[in-house]
């Protein structure tokens, strides 16, 4: 079995036993907590070692398939995750986090895309390049997607004055919607970076504006106009919760041609 396929395993597995813990964490705060953020930890370096013996075994970009673009997708998620993630007022986002991240690993490696490939099919580098950056601006999206179903919940529990659902400590409302906005202020550059290279690209090789490119574009838009209305229009709270998953809404529809565009 090849080093890449024998890693994928301790991945899963850091990742799921993450999963359990942070789901027993809420029943029994400061008991699990230790223990799921090392199993985040661990998968995600387990994870890093995957895509590391991917990159030497094939010639040129090794994740241009979908199912490849979906493995380094989740390393993304959970590695912005881990930059803040595991701190004790956020760690209710690993309860969205992780068994989003164990059911997206299952699906890249059922259609192959833990396996090393000797050759691939993008061997350029802008488009080594394109991938990379929307793949991360998408990660986090996804995560700003998840501060934003937290601070919804948060809102709701609050106003039917039951502190006690989950007896998990929350960040506050503020907190969250501060932290939505900085990381969807740090996607956007690098998502319009991501597509000036694939239609740079796209441009050279005399390709035309197509379905894809639509979709690509609709979320670059849609976060366009959450930075304006957030910033200038004086946006805030649930209203920009609710942008946020919409603007996810479209990163999901987005994340199955990613790799093809």
């Amino acid at each position: 079995m090849e080093v890449a396929a024998l890693l994928f395993w301790p991945a899963l597995a850091g990742y799921a036993e993450a999963a359990v813990a942070y789901a027993g964490d809420t029943l029994r705060p400061g008991r699990l907590a230790r223990y799921a953020i090392w199993g985040v930890r661990v998968g995600w370096l387990a994870q890093t070692g995957l895509l590391v013996a991917q990159a030497v075994r094939t010639e040129g970009f090794p994740w241009a398939t979908w199912a490849g673009s979906l493995n380094l997708f989740v390393w993304l998620v959970v590695g912005i995750y881990l930059i803040w993630g595991c701190r004790s007022p956020f760690r209710l986002l690993g309860l969205a986090v992780m068994p989003l991240a164990v059911v997206l690993l299952l699906v890249a490696w059922a259609a192959g895309g833990a396996r090393a490939r000797s050759r691939a099919e993008l061997g350029d580098l802008f488009l080594a390049f394109h991938v990379g950056l929307v793949l991360a601006a998408f990660a986090a999206f996804t995560l700003a997607a998840g501060l934003a179903a937290l601070f919804l919940w948060q809102e709701r529990r609050l106003k039917r004055r039951e502190p006690h659902v989950l007896r998990q400590r929350a960040p506050s409302q503020e907190a969250l919607d501060r932290l939505t906005a900085r990381t969807i202020v740090f996607a956007v550059p690098a998502l319009t970076l991501g597509l000036a290279v694939g239609l740079g690209r796209l441009a050279l090789d005399g390709g035309g504006f197509d379905a894809l490119m639509g979709v690509a574009l609709g979320v670059w838009a849609a976060y366009v106009a959450f930075l304006i209305l957030r910033f200038e229009a004086g946006w805030r709270g649930r209203k920009t919760a609710y942008l946020a998953l919409a603007g996810l809404a479209l990163v999901v529809v987005a994340l199955v041609p990613v790799s093809h565009f």
